[in-house]
């Protein structure tokens, strides 16, 4: 077998972990200059840089965003296993069964819960959404947390009372900030389940090849 360097075999996740790493790294020091800015025009004292990586201004806007895309791709996941989209190089064929379908069988090269059987094989056999759905409530959560931090140190600010976590749950303010980036990933999501069809990107395996027809499904 053709050896291959570490970088090239994992070229793809590298650069996509660079470039989220990059953007978090400049919105944290934008963010940070954000909240100084509002703290000096109501006549606060700014805060250090460490100070705000536990402010709810900075959790807030972390995991707002998080959560929406580990919701997308969790319902992604467990919607294309049994939902259709007609050419569209995202989705399976409309008809017969598909390698994704087929029973695990135990083999020497197999992931060793499939070697293991019984109910870790049953856990395994869905662990993607399993994941992506840990993920998805961890990430909401601390949302709420960060986002309740947020309003209630804006709320003394302004010497109004602060919350509790009961009655902010029922704040318009925090399902305004889900649902904002909610619908902007199904959006996304549909936009490359339906644009795939008829658009192609060459060398792309999220594109069907470039010759195939619009109606087929790769």
């Amino acid at each position: 077998m053709k050896s291959y360097s570490f970088l090239y075999r994992n070229g793809l996740s590298i650069v996509l972990l660079l470039f989220m790493f990059v953007c978090w790294g400049g919105q944290i020091l934008t963010g940070w200059h954000t909240l100084n800015s509002e703290l000096t025009e109501n006549g606060k004292s700014v805060i250090t840089f460490t100070r705000y990586l536990s402010s709810g201004h900075f959790i807030q806007a972390t995991f707002e965003n998080w959560e929406s895309e580990f919701l997308q791709m969790m319902l992604y996941v467990l919607l294309t296993v049994s939902l259709r989209q007609k050419g569209s190089s995202e989705s399976k064929s409309l008809e017969g069964k598909e390698a994704v379908d087929r029973y695990p069988m135990a083999h020497k090269n197999a992931p060793w819960p499939v070697r293991k059987g019984g109910f870790i094989l049953i856990i395994y056999k869905n662990s993607l959404s399993i994941a992506f759905g840990i993920l998805f409530f961890t990430s909401f959560i601390l949302h709420f947390y960060g986002s309740l931090k947020e309003y209630n140190s804006e709320q003394l600010m302004k010497n109004k009372p602060i919350t509790d976590w009961l009655s902010y749950s029922q704040n318009s303010r925090f399902w305004f900030e889900s649902l904002q980036n909610w619908q902007s990933e199904f959006l996304a999501v549909a936009s490359l389940v339906i644009l795939s069809i008829w658009l192609r990107q060459k060398g792309s395996p999220e594109s069907k090849p470039v010759d195939m027809p619009h109606h087929e499904n790769p």
